[in-house]
């Protein structure tokens, strides 16, 4: 569950935003179950649904944020009231089976629940972290496909580079001194 990484934990909740391509995911999943996971999953699909085609009009210009929030207050109610019928659920301590999961997760994310919000109140704040998911990719591929560095030095010099491409790219710029450099790193993706 990478979106709710401990490492974010000093961050007041009300001020996260966790990503909703990564909260899909575990609602989708939480729908693949058997028996009563199946229908708490797909009530939760549906209003992510709902959520997204709402959000989606914000973007467009068709619906305004003022009317967004007050219309997401239902989906919220009706999100985080789901969470907590999971969440209610007894289990022992070892329980194993898809309930157990799904009552493990629903648990998770209510304690997390204000950090889903912030983009319905907060102009420039995305509901998922794509971007920042895609700017990242190149670094990652770069280690996958090489190994990594073996040197404290070749991490400075391989995090450096990297930067100053991601922001190159980010600013629809193409200096070609950095990519003359002959870095593996630095070559246009």
């Amino acid at each position: 569950m990478r979106h709710r990484h401990g490492a974010y934990n000093w961050v007041n909740l009300e001020r996260r935003q966790l990503c909703w391509a990564h909260l899909r995911r575990e609602f989708i999943k939480i729908s693949s179950r058997p028996g009563v996971s199946k229908e708490l999953g797909t009530s939760l699909v549906k209003q992510h649904q709902k959520l997204f085609e709402l959000w989606h009009r914000v973007r467009d210009g068709t619906l305004a944020r003022c009317d967004f929030v007050e219309l997401v207050k239902n989906i919220r109610a009706s999100i985080k009231a789901t969470l907590q019928e999971a969440a209610d659920y007894d289990l022992g301590t070892r329980e194993k089976t898809p309930l157990a999961k799904t009552v493990r997760t629903c648990r998770q994310l209510l304690k997390v629940e204000p950090a889903m919000w912030l983009f319905v109140t907060t102009v420039g704040v995305e509901p998922t972290n794509n971007a920042a998911e895609r700017a990242i990719r190149p670094a990652v591929i770069w280690r996958r496909t090489s190994f990594g560095s073996q040197t404290q030095g070749g991490s400075n010099f391989v995090a450096r580079m990297l930067t100053v491409v991601t922001t190159l790219k980010s600013q629809n710029r193409n200096d070609k001194r950095v990519y003359d450099s002959g870095c593996c790193c630095c070559t246009p993706w």
